[in-house]
């Protein structure tokens, strides 16, 4: 189930969906506590329910937020939520 523009997890405002692939979708968002606009990343039903595919998304934003290059990506934050419109785990980037 995509998320509608306008759509708020937390501090962040869906603005529109960026991409999906296989592990979930990715999503332009605004974070209204900086007044920045960020990516937040979504897993899938079927992706969340693995505890082997949660890890390598954990794995991922570890190393991201590692990274410091004008070119890549950062990681902010890393949070665990349930959406009931997504089910059943939602981590955010």
């Amino acid at each position: 189930m995509r998320l509608a523009a306008g759509a708020r997890l937390g501090p962040y405002e869906i603005l529109a969906l960026i991409g999906a692939g296989g592990m979930g979708e990715v999503y332009k968002a605004r974070d209204s506590r900086l007044g920045r606009d960020v990516a937040v990343k979504i897993l899938s039903p079927d992706t969340s329910s693995s505890p082997e595919a949660r890890g390598r998304f954990e794995r991922e934003a570890r190393t991201i937020s590692q990274l410091s290059h004008p070119h890549s990506a950062r990681c902010s934050t890393l949070a665990k939520r349930r959406i009931p419109s997504l089910q059943p785990l939602v981590p955010t980037s």
